[in-house]
């Protein structure tokens, strides 16, 4: 099933079921009530699909990149926050502002938390995941790494659209089958299988569950592998998960002051 949360042509945002081509509002995320009838696709803009209260990263967690990179396999996830403004939606032109030097896109899979999760088992986890979203983790490389006492994993991550996500919530979907791949400007820049995870979904939830309560609504980015690379202005990238759909972004310049 296809969750998404959509903006009527009166500037209402709604969240709900997609389904032959239309959108079933619901009054909240995963409820069964309906509030309001059908609306055809056409009518409606895509909004991120859920407004995380806690926007988490990780990163290391490929074994083809890890092997590359020299580094050793996390035994507990490594992670960052974004800053709640980093969010943007489906088809959302993002700015690059200059202070932000040489930026990458990192495609990823997106684990959507249903249910309040605190020092929960594997199978605990696994019954408080959602559904799964595609997400686009752009990183200021240049940020992360200008001071060398102290890498700057959140200022690096959250310039304003940094964390593009979307466009739906799939709730009925096998991760292990998935493979995530990047296009930037319709050529074909990342691709790996979602199964080279060091620690697959439900372990990280449940690890993470053990530092911090996990709440309805809060994303988790399960992290990238091999193949992000730098983009810059005029360029349009697209994250592809089959199953999930395509999460575009336009990058372009800040206006001139």
């Amino acid at each position: 099933m296809k969750w998404a949360r959509v903006k009527a042509e009166n500037g209402a945002s709604m969240t709900g079921i997609v389904r032959d081509e239309m959108f079933h509002p619901r009054a909240t995320l995963g409820s069964d009530e309906p509030a309001g009838d059908p609306i055809p696709l056409g009518d409606l803009t895509f909004l991120p699909p859920v407004v995380p209260g806690k926007f988490i990263g990780l990163w290391n967690n490929f074994k083809a990149a890890a092997e590359k990179n020299g580094n050793d396999h996390p035994e507990h996830p490594l992670y960052f926050f974004k800053a709640d403004t980093s969010l943007s939606g489906p088809g959302a032109s993002v700015e690059l502002p200059a202070s932000a030097g040489r930026v990458v896109f990192e495609g990823e899979l997106g684990i959507v938390i249903g249910k309040t999760c605190s020092n929960a088992t594997e199978d605990e986890a696994e019954q408080a995941i959602f559904g799964y979203t595609c997400v686009n983790d752009f990183t200021s490389l240049d940020i992360l790494f200008a001071d060398p006492s102290f890498p700057q994993w959140t200022r690096s991550k959250s310039f304003d659209g940094f964390g593009n996500v979307g466009p739906v919530i799939e709730t009925n979907l096998d991760w292990q089958g998935l493979t995530i791949t990047v296009n930037v400007n319709g050529r074909e820049r990342q691709s790996y299988p979602a199964s080279d995870m060091i620690l697959p979904p439900a372990r990280i939830v449940s690890l993470l569950s053990r530092d911090m309560t996990l709440n309805p609504g809060d994303l988790i980015a399960c992290g990238t592998s091999l193949g992000a690379r730098p983009v810059k202005a005029g360029m349009d990238v697209d994250v592809v998960i089959e199953g999930i759909g395509t999460l575009s972004v336009s990058l372009v310049s800040p206006p001139e002051m």
